[in-house]
């Protein structure tokens, strides 16, 4: 053996941190020589170790780790290679430990390779260090996925959908929560929740300083219940803690630009508690989460604002419209009759979404460049010079020039400003042909000329349907465009 070789370099081997051994190839790996760094390693004196006296060392590896240093050890002895493992053991103080072993096969005493001969060493803290670069990162990637969701859009449900799932895997907890405030009601109510056995809580309203939610929010403070099996029942708490079988509770208020936006629960049914690193991380992940409710919350002010913004415009056009109405008798409630009618035969030549909008828009306020006519000419009852029709045909151009300032109604332009043009290039103001006249401006121009046959005017009556449909399908080609006039038929 070693010791009986070489006592010197035995003792210098003493003195060496970490474990220098000598061992048979056993399930136990029952030592022949160890050094005196096992006393720092293990707890253990040399001769407890030496040949099992008082344990074996293959006893102090970890039992989730033991086959694998096993089978490991085997390999490298079959193959005759060196090998490196690292693994867990149990110290005589029941400390659990990582370890490094380098070692390799050595030839016994009759010349046969029955032992393994190597060098363990203590690397707890490189472990620890590792595996805590290693949480950091995770904890990275989830603030990086929380922060891209809150990026990607104002969908409130999706990115806490997301933050939960992170708390849940991050952080080994057992259900979790987020209450949104409703300054209303001064009050919290439930947004998502994960891990739940139960939801009968979900519909639930928590007052600001009740229960333990309302009082994390009242003291923007967390809240740490280590036991609730031992707390007083809140008739202002509605979650079920017995059914759930909770043991642990954390409530964390979320706070952004200085203002309470809810409540994030965290709950553990162990006696398990988050110690102060995880505990950081979650408040990381609930400043997140307020970030989250905020802008969403300002996402829908946006909203509101825009939608009263063009309501606003919309009552403008309508008022624009009406007094255009108020001064040319002849085309009262035109305006509306052909709206509706222009909306179907767009959609049935597949227009959708917001265009449609603008069409809408855009019919209503297809005569508005009526308003720099002259009324004498406007008003005229009887039929018009052709100075005063050059004059008429000049209203197209006064809708552009009134219009062309306002970005809003930019989109609906479209009619105004063409529907007298022809298909075959013979209208006005610009003598526009085919596709190059605007898709909008085709439809409506068909509709238009409908409502205004079939309408009665004070130089004649209104012309019956099938007449003014057999004139409709006569100027397919040459006033209309043959595909619109199809789908005016089809609608």
């Amino acid at each position: 053996m070693v010791r009986e070789i070489s006592p010197r370099f035995n003792g210098l081997l003493d003195h060496i941190p970490g474990m220098v051994y000598r061992c048979r190839n056993d399930w136990n790996h029952t030592l022949e020589y160890v050094s005196r760094g096992c006393v720092a390693l293990t707890g253990y004196e040399p001769d407890d170790l030496i040949m099992n006296q008082i344990t074996a060392y293959g006893d102090l590896i970890y039992p989730d780790d033991r086959e694998m240093v096993w089978i490991n050890l085997q390999n490298a002895f079959v193959q005759q290679k060196s090998f490196e493992l690292v693994y867990r053991i149990h110290t005589r103080n029941r400390q659990v430990k990582w370890v490094r072993e380098l070692g390799m096969s050595s030839d016994g005493d009759n010349g046969h390779r029955q032992h393994l001969e190597g060098f363990i060493t203590d690397i707890t803290d490189w472990k620890m260090a590792e595996e805590k670069i290693q949480r950091q990162v995770r904890r990275f990637q989830a603030l990086r996925a929380i922060d891209t969701a809150i990026s990607a859009g104002p969908d409130l449900q999706f990115t806490l959908g997301i933050l939960l799932e992170q708390i849940m895997s991050q952080l080994s907890v057992d259900a979790a929560a987020i209450l949104l405030h409703k300054p209303d009601i001064q009050g919290l109510e439930y947004e998502a929740t994960r891990g739940f056995f139960t939801d009968s809580f979900l519909h639930s309203t928590i007052q600001i300083g009740k229960g333990y939610a309302g009082r994390a929010a009242q003291t923007r403070k967390t809240i740490h219940i280590p036991d609730l099996t031992v707390m007083n029942i809140d008739a202002s708490n509605p979650l079920p803690i017995e059914a759930e079988g909770f043991r642990v509770y954390y409530g964390v208020p979320l706070v952004a630009k200085g203002h309470i936006k809810g409540v994030l629960e965290v709950f553990l049914r162990t006696d398990r508690l988050i110690d102060q690193e995880r505990l950081e991380f979650l408040e990381a992940l609930a400043g997140q989460a307020a970030i989250a409710i905020d802008n969403s919350t300002l996402f829908e002010q946006l909203q509101d604002s825009n939608t009263e913004i063009s309501v606003a415009y919309d009552a403008t056009l309508e008022g624009w419209a009406k007094a255009l109405e108020l001064r040319d008798r002849e085309t009262v409630g035109h305006a509306h009759r052909v709206i509706e009618m222009t909306l179907r035969v767009a959609d049935k030549v597949g227009i959708r979404g917001e265009t449609l909008q603008h069409i809408r828009r855009g019919a209503l306020l297809h005569d508005i460049g009526k308003m720099g006519i002259p009324d004498s000419i406007l008003l005229k009852p009887g039929p018009l010079t052709p100075n005063e029709w050059e004059i008429m045909r000049q209203h197209p151009l006064h809708a552009y020039e009134m219009l062309k300032t306002i970005d809003y109604l930019n989109p609906a332009m479209e009619i105004p400003y063409c529907h007298h043009e022809k298909w075959d290039g013979n209208g006005y103001p610009r003598n526009l042909k085919g596709n190059d006249i605007p898709m909008s401006a085709r439809i409506f121009a068909v509709v238009d000329v409908w409502d205004a046959l079939t309408s009665d005017r004070p130089y004649r009556y209104a012309w019956p349907e099938c007449q003014a449909l057999d004139y409709i399908q006569m100027e397919s080609g040459r006033h209309f465009d043959p595909q619109v006039v199809d789908a005016f038929f089809s609608q």
